[in-house]
């Protein structure tokens, strides 16, 4: 569980989080929604410590990352996996190297030991035979599921996912998305992602948290999203096609 607690954030004179509070659940899928320029990026970075809070807290279990020092935070950020829009592997690096990477980087492991841990979370993404590959020579779908076993290579408790169907045509977006759901109930894991495919929030909005203007504006799940009367939640919401279809049934 992680729990943002009256989170604000500004930048120069500009205030772009306004006293955000949520609390995102273990074993589900956790999702931030909002237009472009709402304020979703930012409150992830502070989440993870990449910009620090002007007040407010961010909780990890219970423990407050907020006031913690670098290697309290060091601890925590081991326990977090991330997949990053894009992907974001490394292109110089074959698929086994990139999924290594953090493992040499976070854990003791002997190389043995990591061996087996690569291609464990290859197979656990259903990519098999492909650790000498190069990311220029794997679909887009395949990237990004390389990038999920490169998050999950240390096991983490805490999994942040940045736009994960970007660039993914709409069958290999359900790929993802049920991978990522099926890793986070497996795992038990806290999983966080920031989207703007509402394929994405009708499959898997166990908890949706939707960000207006650097506010927490409404919260449900993808039941209640049909139902709301929320005037600014309805405007995102049915801007796309696919909801659209969904108010007409």
């Amino acid at each position: 569980m992680i729990d943002v607690k009256n989170i604000n954030k500004s930048f120069a004179d500009k205030q772009i989080l306004h006293d955000v509070s949520i609390n995102f659940r273990q074993g589900e899928i956790n999702l931030l929604i909002g237009a472009s320029g709402s304020g979703k990026s930012v409150l992830t970075k502070c989440i993870i410590g990449l910009h620090e809070v002007d007040s407010g807290s961010v909780e990890y279990d219970g423990r407050d990352f907020t006031n913690l020092d670098f290697k309290g935070r060091k601890e925590i950020r081991k326990e977090i996996g991330m997949l990053f829009q894009g992907s974001a592997l490394f292109d110089s690096l074959t698929v086994e190297e990139n999924v290594r990477f953090p493992l040499e980087m976070y854990s003791n492991q002997s190389n043995e030991e990591i061996e087996e841990r690569i291609n464990f979370c290859l197979k656990r993404v259903n990519l098999e035979n492909v650790n000498h590959l190069y990311p220029a020579e794997l679909s887009g779908g395949m990237q990004k599921r390389v990038g999920i076993a490169r998050a999950i290579a240390l096991n983490p408790k805490y999994l942040f996912c940045d736009e994960p169907n970007s660039g993914l045509d709409p069958q290999t977006g359900i790929v993802i998305d049920n991978l990522i759901q099926e890793i986070t109930q497996e795992y038990n894991m806290t999983t966080i992602v920031v989207t703007h495919d509402m394929n994405s929030v009708m499959e898997t909005g166990d908890n949706i948290s939707f960000i207006y203007k650097g506010r927490k504006w409404w919260e449900g799940n993808k039941h209640e999203i049909l139902k709301t009367d929320n005037k600014e939640l309805c405007e995102f919401v049915y801007s796309s096609k696919i909801m659209q279809k969904f108010r007409s049934l």
